[in-house]
């Protein structure tokens, strides 16, 4: 062996040596038939890094994104939470999701305290994010957003108990459509490629012919022990799925049915890789799977039971399928305390209004916060609000308005608000129709302009039809346990669709084909009268020998 000479050892020792703070990696995926024929997956991606994000920098990292930490750093973030979704869900169908989302593209952001020019900032953060996840969420800016008061509290731990609204932002897009294109940058940001681990059975043929389908990224900050003296950042990456089983064919499902292919190897990187099986509702009664679980884990939080079968990931194939003996529908046996729907009323093109129905199904009253973010193209008229419960008029303990400004800012609706028991309680407000500018309207304007979901938040004393609560722990598995007080829900509605006075503009293209044919006609004519030059050809007589030549090639030409 030969030796090093003492220059390079040298410069060996001159080079710092990185260090890297604790970083942990978790990845789980649970699955649960719900109560119609559709089966629940949720795969959850949990980065901790044990650090402080007013002292570290996101430049050396050893499983946290760097392109999603500079991007929080850049902007000062403390919380962001974005989510693509494709389809509705259903809840008094299947119950409540572990995360809600709209229909479209939504994002929330909390801002450090003191930050300056929010505004600005929230607009460079969403033209980040539009190149981050190939999204549109550039056209996110000050007139499609605004900053509840109620609706939104972090997640994560805070510096201070005094909460200023004035530094969160919150905006959807209702129309954003979810595709490929999304899900590839979404799995970039994970710390293995897209063949170890979990992430390799989302695959995009599958994923998008679900019935529901929404990716997720949520960042926060936590506390590293008990004592909460050391901070931590937790970045959680979610993909929700519903199968459809009458697309699936059977109740029957496997992995191969699911993604496309069974687990083959696990994340190197991943501390824990686990998989959950939701064998509790009375749907899942009548399944058998076919591989025996690692363990039986029963969960008892907020004075509901659960089961679950366990799977362990490891370096060595698993595909769990399940056989369902059972063919009737078993429906929901009872129904989830609130869920809400939202729908237009009206006729014509004059005037119209914005009802939402909130349902409390719970023997006790329940106090809610309902929140409306309506564009500026709907403009609503406060004094027209009008809550009814069970025929009875309801006043609300708080609300928040904003009026809105053309091309400016949206309007802003907040209310807090007591639901009886056992109510259906009816929110309705009116609007006016405007006309727009002809360069405001989309190429499809005949589709409609969207109105996005309403947000309805409640804390609920009891935990029943939840599929599981990572607000609690982080992640499923520390969720399974949790025993609180109250449990924060958050129900989206449906997104409307209205038509704004529309222009026929097929008319202009009409009368441009009709322009254009007319001078195309007349311009060449008398372009060809007014340039061309006419000149007079001059003709040559003919001598005796020519005409005699002339006369005896026409003779032979008739004789053929």
């Amino acid at each position: 062996m030969v030796p090093l000479p003492v220059h390079v050892l040298l410069l060996f020792c001159l080079v710092p040596v990185r260090t890297y703070k604790k970083e942990e990696f978790s990845e789980e995926l649970l699955i649960k038939p719900l109560y119609s024929e559709q089966l629940y997956a949720h795969f959850q991606f949990t980065t901790k890094w044990h650090t402080d994000i007013t002292k570290d920098s996101f430049r050396h990292t050893r499983l946290f994104p760097r392109a999603l930490g500079e991007i929080i750093k850049e902007h000062n973030l403390v919380e962001l939470h974005i989510s693509l979704t494709s389809g509705l869900w259903r809840y008094e169908q299947w119950g409540y999701p572990i995360y809600d989302a709209a229909p479209g593209a939504e994002v929330w952001a909390w801002f450090k305290d003191g930050t300056d020019n929010v505004d600005e900032k929230w607009k460079l953060l969403s033209n980040t994010l539009s190149g981050l996840l190939c999204a549109s969420m550039n056209f996110v800016d000050s007139s499609n957003s605004i900053s509840p008061e109620f609706s939104f509290r972090p997640k994560g731990v805070v510096e201070n108990s005094s909460i200023n609204n004035s530094y969160v932002r919150y905006a959807s897009l209702p129309r954003e459509l979810v595709c490929t294109e999304n899900l590839t940058p979404w799995k970039k940001l994970l710390p293995c490629d897209t063949r170890h681990g979990l992430v390799s059975l989302l695959n995009s043929e599958y994923i998008h012919n679900t019935r529901y389908h929404s990716l997720g990224i949520h960042f926060r900050q936590i506390c590293s022990d008990s004592t909460c003296t050391t901070p931590a950042l937790e970045l959680q990456q979610t993909v929700s799925l519903v199968y459809d089983y009458r697309i699936l064919g059977s109740k029957d499902w496997s992995f191969k049915k699911l993604f496309g292919q069974g687990f083959y190897q696990k994340c190197a990187l991943a501390d824990r890789s686990e998989i959950f099986v939701d064998t509790t509702s009375a749907s899942s009664k009548h399944f058998d799977l076919e591989q025996a679980p690692d363990e039986i884990i029963t969960s008892i939080r907020g004075g509901y039971t659960s089961t679950y079968a366990k799977y362990t990931l490891k370096d060595s194939y698993l595909s769990v399928s399940a056989k369902d003996e059972n063919t009737e529908i078993v429906p929901l046996q009872v129904p989830p305390y609130i869920h809400a729907n939202q729908y237009l009323k009206g006729y014509g093109q004059e005037k119209g209004g914005i009802v939402t129905k909130i349902h409390n199904n719970f023997w006790k009253h329940l106090d809610v916060v309902l929140l409306q973010n309506i564009p500026w193209y709907v403009p609503i008229y406060l004094h027209t609000l009008k809550i009814v419960a069970n025929g009875r008029d309801i006043q609300p303990f708080a609300l928040r308005y904003i009026p809105g400004k053309q091309r400016e800012k949206p309007y802003y609706l907040e209310v807090l608000l007591r639901l009886p028991p056992q109510s259906t309680t009816r929110i309705s407000i009116d609007f006016d129709y405007v006309f727009l500018k002809w360069q405001e309207y989309p190429p499809d304007a005949n589709h409609g302009f969207y109105i996005g979901s309403a947000v309805i938040s409640a804390y609920l004393p009891l935990a029943r039809n939840f599929t599981g609560l990572p607000q609690d722990g982080g992640t499923i598995r520390d969720s399974f346990n949790a025993s609180r007080s109250g449990y924060l829900v958050q129900v989206r509605t449906e997104s409307l669709v209205i038509t704004l006075p529309t222009p026929d503009f097929s008319m202009p293209y009409n009368v441009i084909c009709l322009a254009c044919t007319v001078v195309a006609l007349a311009f060449g004519p008398l372009h060809n009268i007014t340039t061309r030059r006419l000149v007079l050809k001059p003709t040559k007589k003919l001598g005796l020998l020519d005409r005699v030549k002339k006369l005896l090639h026409r003779d032979k030409s008739e004789e053929k």
